[in-house]
């Protein structure tokens, strides 16, 4: 079974952790590139293939790095334009934030952009109607519903694997991919990427991709951001709980991304979805 490997594709400070961790209009070091062809690089050793989630911040600057992807046969998909929570964003800020990123990766790409993932899986109960909006604006799916809870981001509740969520009292039109959890003793828990991948044991996320795609027959959704194989990136001032969560086991995190890619076979969204599914 194939499984599903994508990429939020933003600088090594974009984090929201709290609203004053970096300003868009402030120049910083430059560290997206290196890491961004980096992982390229292990992708193609791999012969795998992902989605890359590109924050509109990152395709303005770097418009040659967009086309490389895409050359290298990736898909591109829209991560929004300036990183900020949903949830903290007027229905106008968000239309206007999700328009202006596609618009501006449609004419690097001069393709339609599918996809959408919300920064910091920031689509929550309180944020539902952005899938209503991005439907209006013409995307066929949505990756930004995590559903576990935490302080952050999440639905508890939320469906598992790829479903048409209901809003409303109906359904909006749009396909929900969610990042891949576990169940045990009746909860979900994270393993598939950032915090979760970095912080668990290999065999653990081994145990629990092999139980999802034999027991369950579904591909697990991996996910991975350029700084979190960036050993010598810049640090930001986070209280020590945000630190924790943002840089554990940074040192250790493209040894296991290429066991991942070793192990399974990996690729986009939109491939995976067509092949097995023929949705998208």
């Amino acid at each position: 079974m194939q499984n599903i490997m994508t990429i939020d594709l933003e600088e090594w400070f974009h984090a929201n952790y709290h609203e004053d961790i970096f300003d868009s209009n402030k120049s910083y070091e430059v560290r997206v590139l290196d890491n961004t062809y980096k992982l390229l690089e292990d992708l193609q050793e791999h012969n795998a293939k992902a989605t890359f989630f590109v924050l509109g911040y990152i395709a303005e600057k770097h418009r040659g790095l967009i086309i490389d992807i895409q050359n290298a046969g990736h898909e591109i998909a829209s991560h929004g334009m300036s990183h900020s929570l949903v949830y903290k964003q007027s229905r106008e800020e968000f239309r206007e934030d999700v328009y202006r990123s596609k618009v501006l990766l449609e004419d690097i790409v001069q393709k339609k952009i599918k996809g959408y993932r919300a920064p910091s899986w920031s689509i929550t109960n309180k944020s539902l109607w952005a899938l209503e909006i991005l439907n209006d604006l013409g995307f066929i799916y949505d990756s930004s519903i995590f559903p576990i809870e935490t302080f952050l981001y999440g639905i508890k509740d939320a469906k598992r694997f790829i479903n048409q969520p209901i809003v409303n009292g109906r359904t909006c039109g749009i396909y929900e991919i969610p990042p891949s959890t576990f169940r045990i003793f009746n909860k979900s828990i994270g393993f598939s990427g950032g915090f979760f991948l970095r912080a668990l044991p290999y065999p653990l996320i081994k145990i629990f991709t092999n139980r999802i795609n034999k027991k369950e027959k579904n591909p697990v959704l991996f996910y991975l951001h350029p700084r979190e194989i960036d050993k010598e990136q810049p640090k930001l001032k986070l209280k020590t709980f945000e630190y924790i969560i943002h840089y554990i086991n940074i040192n250790s995190c493209e040894d296991k991304l290429k066991k991942i890619l070793k192990l399974y076979e990996c690729t986009s969204i939109e491939r995976c979805y067509n092949v097995y599914l023929g949705l998208l």
